[in-house]
């Protein structure tokens, strides 16, 4: 399944709220970030945040696979959209 931009934020922006739905998740996703947790509403509407929500939400196995399941996805789906916003070959992940 191929992301475009948008569809890509709308998830990154579905994984911001299921982080933000637990303190620890959503405290750790903020000291990775750097960002003040009174600027996460305006940080949301960064395209380059929304792709660190997404690398932040890849970079842990248990993570991933509940946000996935939340959302009735697969994982690759995720990294799918994290590379959608990053562009192709990001990281070394080629597009899909």
């Amino acid at each position: 399944m191929s992301f475009s931009t948008a569809a890509a934020e709308d998830l990154a922006l579905q994984a911001l709220v299921f982080l933000a739905s637990d303190e620890e998740m959503v405290a750790q996703l903020l000291a990775a970030s750097g960002i003040a947790p009174d600027a996460l509403r305006q940080a949301a509407r960064d395209p380059d945040f929304l792709r660190h929500v997404l690398d932040f939400l890849c970079e842990d196995d248990q993570r991933i696979l509940a946000f996935a399941a939340q959302q009735s996805l697969r994982p690759e789906q995720v990294v799918s959209a994290r590379t959608a916003l990053a562009g192709p070959g990001s990281y070394g992940w080629q597009p899909d």
